[in-house]
């Protein structure tokens, strides 16, 4: 029994697309993976779509409608998704929840989004922490000559290909080959773990 606990935590993917990238945006598309367990849901946004983040993202509004280059998508409410996500989570124990450059935005625009729904204790339960790999691929990297840490420049780099970035299921799936192409060791790991709490209590010194 006790044996399983010295297990590292599962290790889930995730990223959002949103309306744009002021702190205020909405959710447009929550997607995560965790080996070949795949999460991707879709939303039609309060908000309206900046035209910078259509033109990268491919994501459009008409009529309460959600299109992704053209075509229309199936969407779900933003509560309906979180609560899908917490469900996906409680299914892998308590994971490490792993995004590049979660730390300075998506982790923000995702607590704002489980306020809203009273879901940040619920969602809390399931998740061990937080690890950005932004910072941690520059510590890894840091003697490599790199001038760009962009996940697309990462993947393009180590892994020798493009994927179709700007979409949150692609961005995932890149990320969890490039964490495996990094393989940063546990003590690696631990040194960047952080929490939705501590997010807020670094913002509340700003």
């Amino acid at each position: 029994m006790d044996s399983s606990s010295q297990h590292p935590p599962c290790t889930v993917f995730f990223d959002l697309e949103t309306t744009g990238l002021d702190p205020s945006c909405d959710i447009v598309q929550l997607a995560a993976v965790s080996g070949g367990h795949t999460f991707n849901l879709f939303m039609v946004p309060r908000k309206p779509m900046q035209p910078s983040a259509s033109r990268i993202t491919g994501f459009s509004v008409r009529r309460h409608r959600l299109f992704l280059h053209h075509r229309p998508v199936l969407t779900s409410s933003l509560q309906e998704a979180l609560v899908s996500f917490i469900t996906f989570l409680q299914m892998l124990g308590r994971p490490l929840l792993v995004g590049h450059n979660i730390r300075r935005f998506d982790c923000h625009v995702l607590a704002r989004a489980l306020d809203e729904f009273s879901l940040r204790s619920d969602f809390q339960k399931e998740v061990g922490g937080f690890v950005d790999t932004l910072p941690l691929a520059r510590q890894l990297l840091k003697d490599s000559g790199l001038q760009s840490f962009k996940q697309e420049n990462l993947v393009k780099t180590l892994l020798g290909v493009s994927y179709a970035a700007h979409n949150a299921l692609e961005d995932v799936q890149a990320l969890q080959r490039l964490y495996w192409a990094l393989k940063p060791t546990d003590n690696q790991i631990q040194k960047h773990i952080f929490t939705l709490d501590s997010l807020a209590t670094a913002s509340a010194k700003h």
